[in-house]
């Protein structure tokens, strides 16, 4: 019997994936899953004005202060260059790959933007500091750590996403410190809009997400999991996390009867071969619905894992509605 591993394991994956960053775990999104609770209310497209602002309390509760508005800033986890990249910013360093995406800078541009090395868990503060950025965002729970390091030479945001929601929030907290008003809105309702049209023909089909790098594979839930706190507005989609030392196994998955099941395949340094690809070793692979349908997509895990901002969404949204038609 195969199990998937906890969530925590899927931010170890993450760390070990050439310096990129994987979904965090979190609490409770308050989205419906499965049987369990019906559809979500549809998404209100009406975005409230973004106001300008050097100082603010975000999202989750963290407070940021700024002198002036800032111009360079070092991105240490996707979410980052995926809201600079809806606000019509570069970020002056990154640690992610996202930006290499077509629908991103794309990879020869991308190529211009220097990277900190060192890794996702271990970016080097010198690499950092060298940059003399106005400001740096990580993910709290990874990089915390850095805050005291930077205190002093500049501002340090430990950003914590764990729903569609949450990203929203952020694009519009980095808009309001950056100027970049006009642009947050069009960002902000562009997704909104295309999650309201997805919402509107919501599949009857049951989904599944899945990720890692060989048999000892991971299941991803809307709690936590930016991406997957989607798809109980657009599919049927009977995931709960169990916390941290939660997992399913293939004869659960068997169970569900999986229509359509999306595949995010994390790398370790060379290219190994597809998760899917390594699962269909096991005779029970082959008897979930998706898998005999041909229904079993393999997805950017650069877009769906790490990106987790409303660019990146947009793209999960338009590959998971055309999979679910």
């Amino acid at each position: 019997m195969l199990r998937s591993p906890s969530r925590f394991v899927r931010r170890w994956i993450a760390a070990a994936a050439v310096g990129s960053v994987l979904a965090g775990c979190g609490s409770s999104s308050g989205e419906p899953a499965g049987d369990q609770a019906g559809p979500a209310a549809r998404t209100e497209v009406t975005v409230e004005p973004i106001k300008a602002a050097t100082e603010l309390t975000d999202t989750n509760g963290v407070k940021v202060s700024l002198k002036k508005q800032p111009e360079r800033i070092v991105c240490l986890f996707a979410l980052c260059d995926d809201i600079l990249t809806e606000l019509g910013m570069v970020p002056t360093a990154t640690n992610s790959s996202l930006l290499a995406h077509p629908d991103f800078l794309g990879a020869e541009k991308s190529k211009q933007v220097d990277v900190i090395p060192g890794g996702f868990i271990a970016p080097e503060v010198e690499a950092i500091l060298s940059h003399k950025p106005d400001l740096v965002i990580g993910l709290g729970d990874t990089h915390g750590k850095l805050a005291p390091a930077l205190k002093g030479a500049t501002t340090f945001w430990a950003m914590q996403p764990e729903t569609w929601e949450d990203s929203v929030g952020y694009l519009r907290d980095v808009a309001a410190l950056t100027g970049r008003t006009a642009e947050g809105e069009k960002a902000e309702r562009a997704f909104r809009t295309k999650l309201a049209a997805a919402e509107k023909s919501r599949s009857d089909k049951t989904a599944l997400v899945i990720y890692g790098s060989d048999e000892n594979f991971g299941v991803a839930t809307p709690e936590g999991d930016v991406a997957a706190s989607l798809f109980p507005r657009i599919a049927h989609y009977p995931w709960k996390s169990r916390g941290v030392e939660g997992s399913y196994s293939l004869e659960e998955i068997l169970a569900q009867d999986v229509d359509v099941l999306f595949v995010e395949t994390m790398s370790f340094g060379d290219a190994d071969g597809k998760l899917s690809e390594k699962l269909a070793e096991n005779p029970l692979w082959g008897k979930i619905p998706a898998v005999k349908n041909g229904d079993v997509h393999e997805v950017d895990p650069e877009v769906w894992a790490k990106g987790r901002g409303t660019r990146s969404l947009g793209i999960v949204l338009d590959e998971a509605t055309a999979a679910l038609r």
